[in-house]
C-alpha cells in the first residue's frame, strides 16, 4: 500500500475481498518524529556509496516509501462463490472499483463466514460498535483514549521503520559489475522517495495519474515505484528489454503522462539503451507530457524538449512529502502480461489488499525473521519482483537485495559469490536459472560458503525433480528449507507452497502442496463440478476472494470477467491444471493449454518434460499436444541437448524409454524435434503457445510475441521444424 490506505471502505463490490475495520474516517498523514526525520531534510548532491554502508547521516539518492498514513487491520469475508457486480448489479469500471454503498457500522469479518468461530491461533473479532484492539506489544498513542482509534501510523514501507531503525538497510543492490554493492538504509530510501515524489508534483503528476517506469533494477528504480505510490499516481513498470513499440503499447492502453527512465542500463556486461528506447516509444504516445531521465552510466544521451534530467531535480525538491490519502481499493500498480490474443492484459493491484497479501507471504512462506537478508534475483518489471523484491519485504522492515546483472556473469558463480558476500538467508530465484546453472556443475556453488542460507525458494513455473534436487543438495546442502511457490500475477502473491505449516512438517519435491492462509483450493471436472476427494486431477480454481487478488483489466474489465470467472462461474479460474495427492497436497500439473488428452488420458505436458528433463544430455525440453487422427491428441517434444552430444538418434529412443518407463507407453511424445533453444519470455517462461503454432502450421498467426527475449528464436524453430517436416516425408 503505497499512499495511506483509507479505512472503512469496501472491497471489489459483492466479492468479500478485504475491508478495512477502522470507521472510514479520512486521517491526515501524520509527521514524523525528530529522530525519524534527521538528517533527511538537508538538500545537497545525490549520490550512492559503494560496498560499505553510506556514511551516517549522509543524504542519498535512494528513498522511496509505499506511502500512506495508516496500515490498516484487514479481513476477509468468505462467500460461497465469487460475484463480480455490485450491489447494483454492476461490474467495476474499468479503471477502478464499482462505486462504493454507503457507509455503515460493521463487524470485521473473520474470514470463515458469519458468526463461525475465529481461525485457530486468531484473536476474535471485537463486539459489534467498538474499535478493534490493539495489535500485541502496542500502546495507544499519547492523547488517544482507550477504545478509540489512533493516530495515523507511519506509512507502511519506509515511514515507520525510519520512525523505530532509520539506519537499518532496507535494499542492498548488487550492481552489475561484479563485487559492488550500495548499501541504502530506510532514511534513505525515504529521502530519496519524498524528492523524487516531489518532482513528479512539480511536473503536474497528481493522484490517479499514470507513470510508465523503464529502469533497469537500481534503488532509484524502487523509489520511482514508491514515489508514484506516495502521491497517489499509478505506477505501471516495464521490463527494461521490452522494445519499443512493447513499451508504446503500454503506455497508450494505460494514458501514462510521464515515463521514468535511465539514460542506458548495464546488464551481464552491456550497455543497453534505454532512453533510445523510450524516445522510440513516445514518438506515438501524445499522453507523455514528461520523460524523467536518470544517469545510470557517465555516457551523454540527446535531452528533448520533454526530457528532464531527474537527479538534478531531486537535488532541488524537499525531503519530505506529505503521503496522499487513499481508498483502500484504489489502483496502487499495474502490470502488464502477454495475452494470447496479442494485447497484452493490464492487470490491476490495489492499495491495501495487496499490500497486506505481499507482506503476510513474505513473512510466513519464508520463514522472515527481522535481520534477516532476503534475496529474490527477479526483475521489478515482473510481479515477482513488485511483491517479493520492493513491497512485501520493505513492509515488513527487511533488508532486500536488489540484483542488477545476471546468473552467469561473470561466471555461472554469481549467485553464489553474492550468497556469501552479502550473507543472504532467504534466496527466491526461477527454476529456468536453476536448470541453467545445474549445466555448469557444482563446482561453482561449492566453491563459496552458502551457510547463511536458510530458505530456497522457486518461482515462475513448475520446477522438475532433477532441478528440485540439485538445489535443494547442492546449493542448499539438505539442510535448507525449499519452498516450490505457485501463484500468477493475477494472484498478487504466493497461493500455494510448501511453508508455513507446522513445525518440520514434510515438504514433498517439486510440489507446492498447501494453500496460503485465506486460499481455498478446489478442482473442478470438464463440466465445471467440483472434484471431491483425494488422488484425483482437474482444473485448479480459487472458491473464495483474498486479499491480493486483482481488481481488474485496466480498460477492459468484461476481458477480466470472461478471462477469470467464465469458465466456471462463482470460482476464480487460474488456468492451470492440478492433481491433489493421496494426502491432500497439490501438484500443479501445467497450464489447461498445456494439458494434453492422449486416448483419453489427461495428461499434463509438464509430466511429460519432467521425465525426459532426467536424461544426463538433455538440458532443456517443452512439450506440446498436436492433433492427431487416431489418439485425438498426440504428444511433440522440443529439445536443447548439450553441445557435445553426438549421437542425436540415440538420445531420442532413451528419451522414449525413460517416458514410457517413469508414465507410460501412451505418454511417449510421437515426435521429438532438437532445437538450439526454446522460445522464452525475459523472465525465462517458455512460449509454449508458440511452440503449438509451429506445429499446427498457424505461423502466419503468433499472437503477442513483445514478451520474447529474443523473437529470431521463432525463425529457428520454424526452419528446424520444416527440415524435420522434410526428412520425415522423404
Amino acid at each position: 500500500m503505497a499512499a495511506a490506505a483509507r479505512p472503512g471502505s469496501p472491497g471489489p463490490a459483492g466479492t468479500g475481498a478485504s475491508r478495512c475495520s477502522r470507521r472510514g474516517q479520512r486521517i491526515p498523514p501524520a509527521p514524523l518524529s525528530a529522530a525519524g526525520r534527521a538528517g533527511c531534510r538537508r538538500p545537497g548532491a545525490l549520490r550512492l556509496r559503494l560496498r560499505g554502508g553510506p556514511a551516517p547521516g549522509a543524504s542519498s539518492p535512494l528513498g522511496a516509501a509505499a506511502g500512506g498514513g495508516i496500515r490498516p487491520q484487514c479481513t476477509a469475508r468468505r462467500t460461497d462463490s465469487i460475484s463480480l457486480t455490485s450491489p447494483a448489479g454492476r461490474p467495476p469500471g474499468p479503471a477502478g472499483p464499482a462505486p462504493r454503498p454507503p457507509r455503515r457500522h460493521r463487524q470485521p469479518a473473520t474470514g470463515v463466514g458469519p458468526g463461525a468461530a475465529p481461525a485457530p491461533g486468531t484473536a476474535p473479532a471485537p463486539p459489534s460498535g467498538t474499535a478493534p484492539a490493539p495489535a500485541p506489544g502496542t500502546e495507544p498513542a499519547p492523547g488517544t483514549a482507550p477504545g478509540t482509534a489512533p493516530p495515523p501510523e507511519p506509512v507502511n514501507c519506509l515511514d515507520q521503520h525510519v520512525e523505530k531503525s532509520p539506519n537499518r538497510v532496507a535494499l542492498i543492490w548488487e550492481r552489475d559489475e561484479p563485487g559492488t554493492a550500495v548499501h541504502v538504509t530506510y532514511r534513505e530510501l525515504l529521502d530519496l522517495t519524498c524528492r523524487l515524489a516531489n518532482t513528479l508534483k512539480k511536473y503536474g503528476i497528481q493522484k490517479g495519474d499514470k507513470v510508465a517506469i523503464y529502469m533497469s533494477v537500481s534503488p532509484l528504480s524502487v523509489a520511482a515505484m514508491l514515489a508514484c505510490a506516495r502521491i497517489g499516481a499509478v505506477h505501471t513498470v516495464v521490463f527494461a528489454g521490452f522494445s519499443a513499440e512493447s513499451l508504446a503499447g503500454r503506455i497508450t492502453d494505460s494514458g501514462c503522462k510521464a515515463v521514468i527512465t535511465y539514460n542506458q542500463g548495464v546488464r551481464g556486461g552491456r550497455i543497453i539503451e534505454l532512453k533510445a528506447t523510450v524516445d522510440e516509444a513516445v514518438k506515438n504516445c501524445p499522453s507523455i507530457k514528461h520523460v524523467f531521465v536518470a544517469q545510470r552510466t557517465d555516457n551523454k544521451v540527446q535531452m528533448g524538449d520533454r526530457d528532464i534530467p531527474l537527479e538534478e531535480e531531486m537535488a532541488k525538491a524537499a525531503s519530505v512529502c506529505p503521503p496522499e490519502s487513499m481508498d483502500s481499493e484504489d489502483m496502487l500498480f499495474m502490470l502488464y502480461t502477454s495475452g494470447s490474443t496479442g494485447k497484452p492484459k493490464g492487470i490491476v493491484h490495489s492499495q491495501a489488499g495487496y499490500l497486506l497479501y505481499a507482506a503476510l507471504t513474505h513473512k510466513y512462506v519464508f520463514d522472515y525473521q527481522q535481520g534477516d537478508v532476503f534475496g529474490c534475483v527477479a526483475d521489478i518489471g515482473w510481479i515477482t519482483g513488485h511483491s517479493y523484491v520492493v513491497y512485501g519485504p520493505l513492509c515488513n522492515g527487511a533488508t532486500s537485495v536488489l540484483f542488477e546483472s545476471t546468473p552467469v556473469y561473470p561466471d555461472p558463480g554469481r549467485y553464489w559469490e553474492v550468497v556469501q558476500r552479502l550473507k543472504i538467508n532467504q534466496f527466491y530465484g526461477a527454476p529456468t536459472a536453476i536448470r541453467l546453472l545445474l549445466n555448469y556443475g557444482e563446482e561453482w556453488v561449492k566453491k563459496y560458503d552458502r551457510s547463511s542460507l536458510k530458505t530456497l525458494g522457486s518461482v515462475g513455473e513448475p520446477i522438475n525433480n532433477e532441478a528440485w534436487q540439485w538445489f535443494y543438495q547442492v546449493v542448499g546442502e539438505g539442510r535448507c528449507t525449499l519452498v516450490d511457490t505457485w501463484w500468477q500475477t493475477e494472484t498478487g502473491g504466493i497461493c500455494i507452497a510448501p511453508r508455513p505449516s507446522e513445525e518440520k512438517a514434510e515438504i514433498v519435491p517439486a510440489m507446492a502442496m498447501r494453500p496460503f492462509f485465506g486460499i481455498v483450493p478446489v478442482l473442478m471436472d470438464e463440466n465445471g463440478k467440483v472434484i471431491e476427494g483425494n488422488d484425483v486431477s482437474g482444473a485448479l480454481c480459487i472458491a473464495q476472494p483474498w486479499p491480493g487478488m486483482a481488481r481488474t483489466i485496466y480498460g477492459d474489465h468484461q476481458r477480466f470477467v470472461d478471462a477469470y470467472f467464465k469458465a466456471y462461474p462463482g470460482y476464480y479460474f487460474t488456468g492451470d491444471g492440478a492433481y491433489r495427492t493421496k494426502k491432500g497436497y497439490y501438484q500443479i500439473t501445467g497450464r489447461m493449454d498445456d494439458v494434453i488428452n492422449i486416448s483419453g488420458h489427461r495428461l499434463g505436458t509438464a509430466e511429460i518434460e519432467d521425465a525426459m528433463a532426467d536424461h544426463p544430455e538433455v538440458p532443456e525440453t517443452a512439450v506440446i499436444g498436436y492433433p492427431h487422427k487416431i489418439k485425438g491428441e498426440g504428444a511433440f517434444a522440443f529439445i536443447v541437448v548439450k553441445e557435445q552430444t553426438a549421437h542425436i538418434d540415440r538420445v531420442k529412443e532413451e528419451l522414449k524409454t525413460i517416458v514410457a518407463s517413469k508414465i507410460a507407453k501412451y505418454a511417449v511424445p510421437d515426435h521429438i524435434l532438437v532445437v538450439k533453444r526454446l522460445p522464452k519470455t525475459r523472465s525465462g517462461k517458455i512460449m509454449r503457445r508458440l511452440l503449438r503454432k509451429v506445429v499446427t502450421e498457424q505461423s502466419g498467426n503468433m499472437g503477442d510475441v513483445t514478451t520474447l527475449d529474443d523473437p529470431n528464436v521463432v525463425k529457428e524453430i520454424l526452419d528446424a521444424y520444416q527440415k524435420y517436416k522434410e526428412k520425415s516425408s522423404s
